[in-house]
């Protein structure tokens, strides 16, 4: 059977709508397969090619591909879980029930301290927009970037997912423009010579380490279980595929990128590089508005969407104030825990931050909390016997082993690739923040305001 969800008895959670159970649940899979998509193209691809080109030559396609498999690997545990429960509170509620509950008082801290990176899209977004409009203020432009999807979220996640998939289909044909139009360009040739391969396997697994950054993403939507039609089937489902297909993508872009031009004109360059060769002028605006300026769009508005759903069922827990955890009766969003959001990506973009150390530093605080969990999930046929039995991701004993060990392994890997580029204060940082929500559990567990209900279901 089934473990009964509890409800808190506080008056302040017996008012309506203040449970995750009363977000829609709207999404399908093609929503968040749109979502997923939009999470994972970003500016990475537009940034990092010519990185990679530097480092493997024009087997930088190989690479594509190789850092789309170690990310699968790094979500293994992920897939399993989220394929056997509905988690209302995402990530969130997998550390609650897999590792323990002081554990989700200390991920909530770190969640909230990570998502500063809301200010980096738009602040990408307005570098590109400036680039064809130039004369405007960046922090207009960021802050109202900013504006619109917050309001778009705050309609609702459904309205928003409308915006997100004409955002995506933009962006998919954006990109099938530079396929098209820098294949036949590609010189004769290209899987041979000096600059195939040219520092061996070792070249492309360095390359596909750097590459994670741009094929990653995907793993967002499992915050999203609370508003999925069929989070079991569908989470699993689209974090693969749209991992697999927008790598794949990126092979082809990364094929002309590495194949029109000399590889010492193209490394360490970005893809307009190329882009400004191989289109059309006309066609090249298209591909900046509708390739690298939607694919920053689209990674901010499914940010605004998930980044709620973790701190919304901590708030309704008491890791926060409970009033934090209000629901808009009319369009069902945590119309509080958004703006508080909003200011988050705010406040950067106004006082005129420089957030790329701190984007670094998310990442690695991100990972963290994602390795904890993966080891945490051969706990899975133990607290949740019954579900684990019905499970269609259920294994032997052993084999749940072996893939959490994988994928621990695997973000292991990143943790210790991005620690590397730490600065000394950066380091110390990160540090003192583990060290600060650490302590922030225990007291606020103490404190007795804490009163978790179960945020975990069957479908």
């Amino acid at each position: 059977m089934v473990e009964k969800i509890k409800t808190v008895t506080t008056p302040v959670i017996e008012q309506k709508n203040t449970s995750t159970k009363d977000l829609k649940r709207v999404l399908g899979r093609g929503d968040l397969m749109s979502i997923a998509v939009g999470q994972i193209i970003g500016a990475g691809i537009f940034a990092l090619t010519g990185a990679a080109i530097a480092m493997t030559g024009k087997s930088v396609n190989i690479a594509f591909m190789v850092a789309a498999l170690l990310v699968v690997l790094m979500s293994i545990t992920q897939i399993i879980v989220s394929g056997t429960i509905r988690m209302r509170g995402g990530f969130y509620t997998a550390g609650a029930l897999l590792v323990g509950k002081r554990f989700a008082g200390f991920y909530t801290i770190i969640f909230i301290i990570t998502n500063i990176a809301i200010a980096m899209y738009a602040l990408s977004f307005a570098d590109y927009f400036l680039a064809l409009v130039p004369g405007l203020n960046s922090t207009l432009v960021s802050v109202a970037v900013l504006t619109i999807f917050y309001l778009a979220n705050l309609f609702g996640v459904k309205e928003a997912a409308k915006i997100q998939n004409f955002m995506v289909i933009t962006m998919a044909i954006a990109l099938t423009v530079f396929i098209v139009y820098g294949m036949p360009q590609i010189q004769p040739g290209y899987f041979s010579g000096a600059d195939f391969m040219p520092s061996g396997m070792m070249g492309i697994f360095t390359a596909a380490a750097l590459l994670t950054f741009a094929t990653g993403g995907a793993n967002v939507i499992v915050n999203l279980g609370a508003e999925a039609k069929n989070p079991t089937k569908d989470i699993p489902f689209v974090l693969i595929v749209s991992t697999v297909s927008v790598a794949l993508i990126y092979a082809f872009m990364a094929t002309v990128a590495a194949g029109v031009l000399p590889i010492s004109q193209v490394a360490n360059q970005p893809l307009t590089h190329v882009a400004l060769e191989v289109l059309p002028y006309p066609l090249f605006v298209f591909f900046i508005v509708g390739g690298a300026m939607f694919a920053l769009a689209t990674t901010l508005n499914a940010t605004l969407g998930w980044v709620t759903k973790p701190v919304l069922q901590a708030s309704i827990d008491g890791w926060l104030p409970k009033q934090l955890g209000a629901i808009n009766d009319r369009f069902k969003t945590p119309h509080v825990l958004l703006t508080i959001f909003y200011f988050v990506g705010l406040i950067p973009i106004i006082t005129g931050w420089n957030i790329s150390g701190i984007a670094s530093f998310a990442l690695i605080l991100n990972n963290v909390l994602w390795l904890i969990i993966a080891i945490a999930t051969v706990r899975l046929p133990k607290v949740v016997p019954d579900l684990w039995n019905k499970s269609k991701f259920k294994t032997s004993k052993t084999n749940l082993w072996i893939l959490s060990i994988v994928a621990t392994g695997s973000n292991a890997l990143q943790v210790y690739l991005l620690f590397r580029e730490l600065n000394t204060t950066l380091i110390i940082g990160n540090i003192v923040i583990f060290i600060l929500a650490t302590l922030y559990a225990i007291w606020r567990d103490k404190s007795g305001k804490v009163n978790m209900e179960i945020s975990y279901e069957e479908v």
